[in-house]
C-alpha cells in the first residue's frame, strides 16, 4: 500500500485545484439562470459550455511553453489570476457575449491550474499519485461545494446568484497570502530546468486509451453538471433557485465519494475501482431520472455524484502513470480530452432538450456510461499486456 506523503507543497497545490473546482461547480449549474435572464435557447446558453472547452484548449497548448519560460509556479497562479478575472466578469457583465468570456477565460485559467497541480503531484508521489490525485480533487470538491451554496444563498435572499461567486476572489487571496508568509512555492519539472530549449516529449501509445476514455467521463461530467438542474425544474418541478441548491447534493456526494475513494485507490487496483464507480453512478441516474419530487432526485444526484467522483482523478492517474518522464505534457494534453468533452456534450444534450424536452434528453448520459465501461476494460487490458508497465 501506497502512503500519500503530505507537505506544504501538496497542500498549496490542493489548495490552489480548489479556486478550479469553486469557478466549475459555482458556474456549470447557473447556465439555465444565464438562459432565463438572456432569454436565449438552451442550444445556444450550452454555447457557454463550448467556450470553456476553448478555454480548456487554449490552456493546454499554453501551459507546457508557460511552464518552460515562467516555471510551474508562476504558470498556475497566473491560471488562479484568470478565474479571478472570469469570477470578476461574470458579477459585473449581463450580456451573452460577455458571459461567453468569462467562461473561457474562467476555463483557460483552470487548465493552467489543474495541468500545474497533476504534474506536480505525479513526480512528487510516485505510486502513491493516484491515491493523491483522487485526495486533491476531494479538496476541489470540498471548495466546490460553497459555490452552488452560496450563489442559491444569495440568490433567496438577495436576488442576485452573483454575489455568491465573490467568495472566490477572497479563497484566491487568502491561499496567496499564506503562500508568501510561508515561502512554499511549486517545484519546477525537468523540463522548466533544461529551458525552452527542449523538445516535446512523446507520448507513449498506452496513454491514448486512457485519454479517450477521458473524453467520455468529461462528457458524463459535463451533461450532469450543465442540465441536472434544467431535469429539476421540468420533471421534479422545483424553483430555478432550489434546482440550483439542490446541485449541492451532487457536489457533497462527490466530495464523499473522493474522501473516501482516496483511501480505496491506495488499496485497490485503478481499473476495478472506475468499473465500481461507473455503477455506482448509474445507479443514482435511475433514481434521479425516475423522481418527480425534489428531494428524491437530489437523492439520485448524490449518488450521481458519489459514483461521477472518482471517474477523472482515477482515469487520470491512469493516463498520466502511461507517460512517465512526461508528466507536464501528459497533464497538458490530458486536458485537451476535458475541454472536447466540454465543448461536444452540453450542446448536444441542449440540442436534444429543444428536440425532445431535458428529461428524454438526459438519457444520453447512460449512453455514455456504457462506452466508458468498454473503454476502461480495454484500456485494462492495455495495461496488462506484456510490454506496458502496469498500472495501480
Amino acid at each position: 500500500m501506497s502512503q500519500v506523503k503530505r507537505d506544504r507543497v501538496t497542500f498549496l497545490a490542493y489548495a490552489q485545484l480548489g479556486g478550479w473546482g469553486f469557478f466549475l461547480y459555482g458556474f456549470s449549474p447557473l447556465i439555465p439562470l444565464l438562459r432565463d435572464e438572456q432569454g436565449t435557447s438552451a442550444a445556444v446558453a450550452g454555447l457557454h459550455g463550448t467556450a470553456m472547452a476553448a478555454g480548456g484548449v487554449l490552456g493546454g497548448l499554453l501551459f507546457t511553453p508557460l511552464v518552460r519560460r515562467l516555471g510551474r509556479g508562476p504558470t498556475t497562479w497566473l491560471g488562479l489570476g484568470g478565474l479571478a478575472a472570469a469570477v470578476t466578469a461574470l458579477c459585473l457583465l449581463r450580456p451573452f457575449g460577455a458571459t461567453l468570456t468569462a467562461a473561457l477565460l474562467g476555463a483557460l485559467g483552470g487548465t493552467l491550474v489543474a495541468s500545474g497541480v497533476a504534474a506536480v503531484i505525479t513526480e512528487r508521489h510516485g505510486k502513491a499519485a493516484s491515491a493523491a490525485i483522487s485526495e486533491a480533487y476531494a479538496v476541489s470538491i470540498a471548495v466546490g461545494l460553497l459555490a452552488p451554496l452560496a450563489t442559491g444563498f444569495t440568490a433567496r435572499q438577495w436576488g442576485s446568484w452573483r454575489l455568491g461567486l465573490v467568495l472566490i476572489l477572497l479563497l484566491i487571496g487568502l491561499v496567496a497570502v499564506v503562500a508568501a508568509v510561508t515561502g512554499t512555492r511549486l517545484p519546477d519539472s525537468d523540463d522548466a530546468a533544461r529551458g525552452r530549449g527542449a523538445s516535446r516529449p512523446r507520448l507513449p501509445r498506452p496513454y491514448w486509451p486512457a485519454w479517450l476514455l477521458l473524453v467520455v467521463v468529461g462528457a458524463i461530467e459535463a451533461c450532469v453538471a450543465f442540465w441536472s438542474a434544467s431535469v429539476l425544474r421540468t420533471h421534479a418541478g422545483v424553483t430555478a433557485a432550489t434546482a440550483t441548491t439542490l446541485i449541492s447534493a451532487m457536489v457533497f456526494g462527490k466530495l464523499i465519494g473522493r474522501v473516501a475513494g482516496s483511501v480505496i485507490a491506495a488499496r485497490v487496483s485503478t481499473v476495478p475501482l472506475v468499473l465500481s464507480a461507473f455503477a455506482l453512478s448509474a445507479t443514482g441516474f435511475v433514481v434521479f431520472w425516475t423522481s418527480t419530487v425534489g428531494w428524491l432526485a437530489g437523492a439520485g444526484l448524490l449518488v450521481i455524484g458519489l459514483g461521477n467522483a472518482m471517474h477523472f482523478p482515477l482515469v487520470l492517474s491512469l493516463a498520466m502513470s502511461a507517460a512517465p518522464g512526461a508528466a507536464d505534457r501528459a497533464a497538458a494534453v490530458a486536458n485537451y480530452a476535458n475541454s472536447l468533452a466540454f465543448a461536444v456534450a452540453p450542446v448536444a444534450l441542449g440540442g436534444l432538450a429543444d428536440l425532445f424536452g431535458p428529461h428524454r434528453a438526459f438519457l444520453l448520459l447512460p449512453a455514455l456510461l456504457a462506452a466508458a465501461v468498454l473503454l476502461a476494460v480495454s484500456t485494462g487490458r492495455m495495461s496488462r499486456s506484456p510490454d506496458v508497465e502496469p498500472v495501480r
